[in-house]
């Protein structure tokens, strides 16, 4: 078996590191193209809560009001329906963390984002 055929939780080009947005951030190590599928950030499955679990991809991606990456409608796409892919919106420099604006579901539970994306109590 050829060694790129082996899963890998990122793509080449991306990686985990301390976030100024919230803890642990998604982030580009080189240079990435606008409109790039980057992956499976969630699958569905009712047996979890809000009926997804998140992938590695997935797990550290923060909220933004101004993301840079956005889920991809995949009936329109024609791709598996229990599956959530995400794209870039824009070319991504090195260095940029890569965030969604958050509408798949309440990660904060009770609460809500401040302007940082941090959870704050709903009002």
């Amino acid at each position: 078996m050829e060694k790129s055929a082996f899963y890998t939780p990122l793509m080449e080009g991306l990686t985990i590191r301390e976030s100024h947005i919230h803890g642990l951030g998604l982030f580009a190590t080189k240079p990435i193209k606008a409109k790039t599928v980057l992956g499976v950030s969630h699958k569905f499955d009712e047996r979890f809560q809000n009926n997804y679990i998140r992938t590695p991809l997935g797990g550290f991606i923060n909220h933004s009001d101004e993301p840079n990456l956005v889920l991809i409608d995949n009936e329109a796409e024609g791709l598996l329906k229990d599956l959530k892919y995400v794209r870039t919106i824009r070319d991504i420099q090195a260095g940029e963390e890569l965030t969604l604006k958050y509408t798949l579901y309440n990660v904060c539970g009770g609460t809500d984002f401040d302007t940082k994306g941090a959870c704050v109590d709903m009002i």
